[in-house]
């Protein structure tokens, strides 16, 4: 039973030795981008609708909603509530591009030993290769595959604000 456990970490360190220490940056930058993608989750499920029921209480509790300082009121609600639900999205935003990024400088450092081992032994001997080729395209695999697993929750946090930014705009009757 612990071996079924541990195997997802037997992975990550045996993935971690053939790729080098690039391969750590990127399992911590997923891990980063993983834990603010649950906050983000649970943000949106636990937290938003209680913030918008405070904001809807607030602004119908207002005697007046017509005139012009009331829609600046209006307005800095939804802007409030919006700029709750955008936390953690640049980061985000940063996370998912850098992880290919480390994955190529990986690649590149891959790369540079196996020229390194051909200048040393004069030859292009495929086992001299092999090794550096292998920890290039692990970086590469392991940037890419964190990466990719990001982009789907970033772009649907993005529609996500959208959409309640509407709906809580709509909320808001004048």
């Amino acid at each position: 039973m612990l071996d079924h456990l541990l195997a997802p970490l037997d992975a990550v360190e045996a993935l971690m030795g053939a790729g080098g220490q690039l391969v750590a940056w990127i399992f911590v930058a997923g891990v980063t981008m993983w834990t603010l993608i649950f906050e983000r989750f649970w943000f949106f499920r636990n937290r938003l609708p209680g913030l918008t029921q405070e904001a809807l209480k607030y602004w119908n509790d207002r005697p007046e909603h017509k005139s012009w300082a009331a829609h600046q009121i209006r307005k800095a609600i939804i802007s409030r509530i919006n700029g709750e639900m955008s936390a953690n999205l640049p980061m985000l935003k940063v996370l998912v591009p850098l992880c290919p990024l480390l994955g190529l400088v990986g690649t590149v450092s891959g790369m540079l030993e196996v020229f390194d081992s051909m200048a040393i032994l004069g030859s292009a001997d495929a086992r001299t290769m092999a090794s550096g080729v292998s920890k290039a395209m692990n970086c590469t695999m392991t940037g890419l595959a964190v990466s990719v697993s990001g982009m789907y929750p970033v772009f649907a946090f993005q529609a996500a604000i959208r959409r309640q930014t509407e709906l809580l705009a709509d909320h808001f009757k004048f």
